[in-house]
């Protein structure tokens, strides 16, 4: 493997998501991730996803003890162990913290879950609608006065969960280097959605947050940072949010009349300005109705009006600026996300296709230098 984080070796104890999500950015960046499947299968995600890339697969019942042994071997070679079980069950089956820290005091130990460690809610079940609805975060999303909306479950699951659980991994991992001792990285899909909306707190503090759906500029109460169709029906993303942009986008419209300047002017709050939103978001969902996204684009291109189409995952694909960044790549025929962020020295490698579950357990058990004689017993 290459990339910033070759040499480093995780344990992926499978399961749904979030984790998986965070070991697929560590494996993309060079890390040996190995995944304690199932027996029966791969904890339920098809072997062709992405989340799933650059890892080899080892088969084990984590409920004998003879297959629980082999985890704790190889927690011994470890730097990392990721776990996504509801608080206590990793603990029952023998391989919570304090059974991996009396095998190896340097491991970081990650746990992702939607709650956290603690509180109430920690034993309930849920689901990533559920731990964004609880920040506050989903009552911002939506038309304006209108209901909540459900947005993909990237927020609290991939970008709050397991990008978070991936930060949390590597900034304990520096300071295992330091002090010689590992720690337990609490993960929770809730603390990494209300980490999201640490700038809206800022505007709440200025009068500039109304905390409902639609009332801030920016989400989509204002008419300059919302979506307009266009006369064939696809869409654009119109987004000039600050002054010089915005000018730019009205110069580009041809909207000179001074309302369409007062109200996009920063320096006013949310409730000041939003009174000549709707109309003004009114009139542009007219004008844009009057041509093709095409014609749209092609006014637009060169400027600074910060206006893009809205488009397919096929489309994107295809979208010159993708092509150019190689912002998407094809995995065992798959198209999927190259991996991300960039490096200027240590770049990783092109990803491999997901393991087929329990294909590499004897290889992997000998790379990592686990006892022959306790592999036999597999």
């Amino acid at each position: 493997m290459t990339g910033p984080l070759a040499g480093i070796k995780v344990i992926e104890i499978a399961g749904l998501g979030a984790a998986p999500y965070g070991c697929m950015m560590l494996a993309d960046m060079g890390a040996d991730v190995v995944r304690i499947d199932r027996l029966s299968g791969s904890g339920g995600t098809p072997e062709t996803s992405p989340l799933l890339r650059n890892r080899r697969s080892v088969a084990l019942d984590l409920k004998k003890p003879e297959d629980r042994d082999l985890a704790l071997a190889m927690v011994e070679k470890a730097d990392v162990l990721i776990e996504a079980f509801r608080p206590g069950v990793a603990e029952r089956l023998g391989i919570g913290p304090e059974a991996c820290f009396a095998r190896n005091a340097r491991l970081v130990y990650g746990r992702m879950t939607g709650w956290g460690q603690s509180g109430p809610l920690a034993q309930s079940a849920g689901h990533d609608l559920n731990y964004i609805g609880l920040t506050g975060l989903l009552h911002q999303i939506g038309p304006t006065g209108g209901k909540p909306v459900v947005p993909l479950n990237v927020i609290g699951d991939f970008g709050g969960g397991g990008l978070l659980l991936a930060f949390g991994v590597v900034c304990a991992l520096l300071e295992a280097r330091q002090s010689g001792r590992g720690q337990v990285v609490d993960a929770a899909m809730l603390d990494g959605a209300l980490s999201f909306m640490a700038m809206f707190f800022g505007y709440r503090a200025l009068g500039q947050f109304a905390d409902r759906t639609g009332s801030h500029l920016l989400g989509g109460g204002a008419h300059y940072y919302d979506t307009y169709e266009a006369k064939d029906g696809h869409h654009l993303a119109v987004a000039p949010i600050e002054p010089q942009f915005y000018g730019a986008f009205l110069q580009k419209m041809g909207l000179t009349d001074d309302r369409w300047r007062r109200a996009g002017h920063p320096a006013h709050t949310a409730e000041t300005v939003s009174q000549d939103w709707p109309a003004l978001k009114a009139e542009l969902t007219a004008i844009f109705k009057s041509r093709n996204r095409a014609e749209w684009i092609e006014l637009f291109a060169g400027s600074d009006a910060c206006v893009t189409p809205v488009l397919t995952l096929s489309e994107a694909a295809e979208h010159p600026h993708n092509r150019a960044r190689r912002a998407f790549i094809e995995v065992g025929g798959l198209l999927q996300n190259a991996p991300a962020p960039r490096f200027s020295r240590t770049a990783p490698a092109h990803p491999r296709p997901p393991a087929k579950t329990g294909s590499d357990t004897q290889a992997v058990l000998a790379d990592w230098g686990i006892d022959s004689s306790a592999t036999a017993k597999l």
